[in-house]
């Protein structure tokens, strides 16, 4: 398993800043810079459980145990972290395990956006509640949260290029989950998806919502093997893959 990340102090920037949010039906948020949704209007809980756990071939990889760390492009509302604390806490585990989630984010929300989007599911009102009880009034740099005695959450705002080429760490799986690549280019280029593989130990791997033929392209020139499969909720494809070991 991969070393679980250290807090190094980042820079504040000033794109880690509040991005303006429209609500459509639902509590749904909307980015009004990025002209997109959050999550998948059909259920964002259920994609979170089709693509990047699934997508990962998790929860079935922590029955190993040790300690297990997972890389996220795009925070956002927090419902991935929440609903993978939940498939962990069902899992089971090796005594001593623990999870690392560690996210990259250009706006982190305010607790009372989170509160709103997050109040659609009371599946993860525990995770929720725990979430939201240790998130800082104004996120920014990295952000550390001891969730529980086995899982961390580190919030690292700012432009994903920037700042995941500055950490020195290694994750097991990637959830890829920036705003649509046509919408969002940056959060898909060349240049993040190379620096995705080199923060991916061997045998490592990810798992996208997107299968756009660029996204595809690029994993594929960073080295990663890839794989095309049913998307959610209709959806015609998705995309994962793997590190060669």
């Amino acid at each position: 398993m991969s070393t679980v990340p250290t807090d190094t102090p980042l820079a504040p920037t000033p794109a880690a800043c509040e991005q303006a949010l429209d609500w459509h039906v639902g509590d749904m948020p909307y980015s009004v810079a990025f002209d997109d949704h959050f999550y998948c209007r059909t259920d964002g809980r259920l994609e979170c459980g089709h693509v990047f756990l699934a997508g990962n071939s998790l929860p079935a990889r922590w029955q190993a145990g040790g300690d297990f760390a997972i890389g996220e492009l795009g925070f956002g509302t927090g419902l991935n972290l929440c609903e993978t604390w939940r498939q962990w806490t069902l899992t089971p585990k090796i005594a001593g395990a623990s999870l690392s989630f560690t996210s990259f984010e250009l706006y982190p929300m305010r607790r009372a956006d989170i509160a709103r989007a997050l109040s659609a599911w009371p599946e993860i009102a525990d995770q929720r509640t725990a979430l939201l009880t240790h998130w800082p009034d104004a996120p920014v740099g990295r952000v550390g949260l001891d969730l529980a005695e086995d899982v961390r959450l580190t919030v690292v705002c700012g432009p994903a290029l920037e700042t995941l080429a500055a950490t020195d760490m290694e994750m097991d799986a990637w959830f890829l989950d920036g705003f649509a690549p046509s919408r969002n280019p940056d959060m898909w280029s060349e240049a993040l998806m190379a620096e995705v593989y080199r923060h991916t130990r061997p045998g490592g791997s990810f798992a996208t919502y997107a299968a756009a033929g660029f996204v595809r392209r690029n994993l594929q020139a960073a080295g990663f093997t890839v794989s095309r499969s049913p998307g959610f909720a209709g959806k015609r494809e998705m995309l994962s893959g793997v590190r060669p070991a």
